[in-house]
């Protein structure tokens, strides 16, 4: 057995830096371990996520939109042809219509591990709020409306929370 050079240790150091980077992509300014607990928390995220809604998260994709009128909560699947994850999609969501108009983000703090943002005023205002389920080819949608200030501003918190959370790169702004 060869002994293993510093430069056959530096070259093996340096590829398990760029896999982990390409794998996780460790953003700018964070350390290792930084990036670590990240990719931890998200591992749990999609754990806690995969048995609170029923789903495979990595066979679907989430967008969260903010609409003038409040927002939309999106799911759809990846392969057009999962039909078993297209199905528990439509479930999952009309659920969270239902739940989330009388006031119950369970499935939010089952998912998050923490209550998300604009919650506590989501349920305050909650007379304010409408909350429809909306198929779509793919998935489906929760449409979100309000005419109340105070709803809206809550509204919009929880879904700023829930793009950071998920990573989905969906704009902060107000669309329309």
């Amino acid at each position: 057995m060869k002994p293993i050079t510093h430069t056959a240790c530096a070259i093996f150091s340096l590829a398990l830096i760029a896999q982990t980077r390409m794998a996780g992509q460790m953003p700018a300014g964070m350390t290792h371990e930084q990036h670590l607990k990240h990719m931890a928390k998200d591992e749990a995220l999609q754990h806690r996520g995969a048995e609170a809604m029923g789903f495979d998260q990595a066979a679907t994709t989430h967008h969260f939109r903010l609409f003038s009128t409040g927002g939309a909560i999106e799911v759809t699947v990846k392969d057009p042809a999962d039909e078993a994850n297209r199905k528990f999609i439509r479930t999952h969501l009309k659920e969270i219509a239902d739940q989330f108009a009388a006031g119950d983000f369970d499935k939010p703090l089952m998912t998050h591990g923490e209550m998300p943002d604009g919650v506590a005023g989501m349920s305050q205002r909650r007379s304010e709020i409408s909350y429809t389920f909306e198929g779509l080819p793919e998935g489906g949608r929760v449409r979100i409306r309000t005419a109340d200030r105070q709803a809206l501003d809550a509204i919009h918190r929880f879904l700023r929370y829930q793009i950071r959370e998920h990573h989905t790169g969906d704009s902060l702004e107000v669309i329309n």
